[in-house]
């Protein structure tokens, strides 16, 4: 029996896993730099940053829906999804549709004004998923960033 709910500080430790089984399909594992104690001050300390959803199936999180709210000077509130992911022997059994269109409901609900999320220009399976949706993909814009290490080397 599927179940989508809130995710609490206990279930850090499977999302931490969800976070590194992404980063290996997009081939950026090596990229993970976020422990769990960073999770656990930055989700649920004086100021949480993020929020999260999680697909359980017999008490195993499946799947879960990682998302914080940003500001647009030109929308004002959006629901940022920063990562959403299904683990592989869950696909394509309808577990991503019901996290998905849960966390449709949590922006909703928070009356924001739009949800954003950024996809791999490869990855079709995502591409294809999100098209059900009726969503706009977008290939105008590029991402910038700065690395933690660019920014402790920046001198201002």
């Amino acid at each position: 029996m599927l179940k989508i709910q809130k995710g609490t500080k206990n279930d850090l430790p499977c999302i931490l896993e969800l976070i590194k089984e992404l980063a290996d399909y997009e081939n950026s594992l090596n990229e993970v730099e976020i422990t769990l104690k960073e999770l656990e001050n930055d989700g649920f300390g004086t100021h949480p940053y993020y929020s999260f959803l999680i697909a359980k199936e017999n008490d195993e999180v499946v799947g879960m829906a990682f998302y914080f709210i940003r500001y647009s000077t030109w929308k004002g509130k959006i629901l940022f999804l920063e990562d959403f992911i299904v683990k592989k022997k869950y696909r394509r059994k309808g577990v991503g549709a019901k996290l998905f269109e849960s966390t449709i409901k949590i922006g909703k609900d928070l009356k924001v004004n739009g949800m954003h999320w950024q996809i791999l220009d490869w990855n079709e399976p995502a591409i294809l998923f999100y098209k059900k949706y009726n969503a706009t993909i977008s290939n105008e814009w590029l991402n910038g960033k700065l690395t933690r290490k660019q920014i402790l080397d920046y001198s201002c």
